[in-house]
């Protein structure tokens, strides 16, 4: 993993799909997420998602995303990810809980695409105060 960097990358309109189990760790990742990251498929498969995170991330953000979804519900935003190289992009994400027939959370599973240049404005600007207010 290289240092984090000030560059931002495109992802372009591939929709990238992965699957986690019920801890978060992936089960599934498809090319386009591979591609985007900037790890092999096999690379991202078995380890924690948050092996994409950036720091500019507010944990709050992620605390309320795995309430939401650990209480069976769907979660959208926008996440700034951090590229293997050390990039970064922004995704507007769906994450969807996978059930099984006992109604009971077996894992879940995340589509992403491009963030609006104009929700990225807004959601930057959000985190950027939350982060200040965290430290």
């Amino acid at each position: 993993m290289e240092d984090i960097t000030e560059e931002e990358y495109f992802i372009g309109s591939d929709a990238i799909i992965s699957q986690t189990d019920e801890k978060g760790i992936i089960t599934y990742a498809n090319r386009a997420f591979g591609e985007v990251s900037g790890y092999k498929t096999t690379e991202l498969v078995g380890n924690p998602h948050s092996i994409i995170r950036h720091k500019d991330m507010p944990a709050a953000i992620f605390m309320k995303m795995w309430e939401t979804i650990s209480g069976g519900q769907a979660w959208n935003g926008i996440v700034k990810n951090r590229r293997a190289d050390g990039r970064f992009y922004w995704v507007d994400t769906e994450i969807l809980p996978i059930k099984d027939e006992d109604d009971r959370i077996t894992g879940y599973i995340a589509v992403r695409k491009e963030a609006s240049r104009k929700d990225i404005n807004e959601t930057q600007e959000t985190y950027r105060k939350m982060l200040e207010t965290q430290e």
